[in-house]
């Protein structure tokens, strides 16, 4: 398999909008007009239920894991990296969308999870990012935070485990686009206005 063909089925597969479509054929609406107007599993399990919000977030996820496991069947190296990275813009900028996307918080811990096959201490700083999300969603309910402190905890981690200078980037790129993406979020917590789950 020719290394673009996988990069472009990354990104195709990463663009697939399964909360956009799971709101669509349920309820019949465009989720991103209601809620936070966003198409990811927080924005779904508000709108549409827990229920459907709960599989948009495995589907989303498994749209970070999957094409890492098709990469490892067929090349080495760190180009597992630049798989998922394809993976994280295609959910961030859909091509199915108008390239107007989630914020890649389950399809870049899928991402996470795909790299720690092949980078075992990988796993230990992902399990550590899984344990502070969860700490701070349980203390603060804000999503939000959660998400941002855990990829911040994903590269603080990653820059004290020794791992290759190529994960390290990816660390700092998935650190920063979970910035980028949650502005707006940012913006609410200071003002006091963001939801509480």
């Amino acid at each position: 398999m020719p290394k673009i063909i996988l990069l472009l089925f990354s990104y195709l597969l990463g663009s697939i909008p399964f909360g956009f479509l799971a709101a669509y054929l349920v309820r019949k609406i465009d989720i991103r007009k209601y809620g936070s107007g966003n198409i990811g599993a927080t924005n779904v399990f508000r709108v549409v239920g827990p229920l459907w919000g709960i599989l948009v977030f495995i589907f989303d996820f498994l749209k970070g894991l999957f094409p890492l496991f098709l990469a490892k069947l067929f090349f080495s190296g760190y180009f597992f990296i630049l798989v998922g990275i394809f993976a994280i813009l295609g959910h961030t900028y859909p091509v199915f969308l108008k390239f107007k996307g989630g914020k890649a918080v389950a399809t870049s811990l899928g991402v996470m999870i795909g790299l720690s096959s092949i980078f075992p201490l990988l796993g230990r700083i992902t399990l550590i990012s899984i344990v502070v999300w969860l700490v701070i969603f349980f203390l603060f309910r804000y999503v939000s935070l959660a998400s941002i402190l855990s990829g911040f905890s994903f590269f603080i981690f990653s820059l004290i485990f020794p791992l290759p200078k190529e994960v390290k980037i990816f660390s700092l790129f998935v650190f920063l686009f979970i910035l980028l993406r949650h502005k707006r979020n940012i913006k609410n917590l200071l003002q006091k206005k963001e939801l509480r789950f």
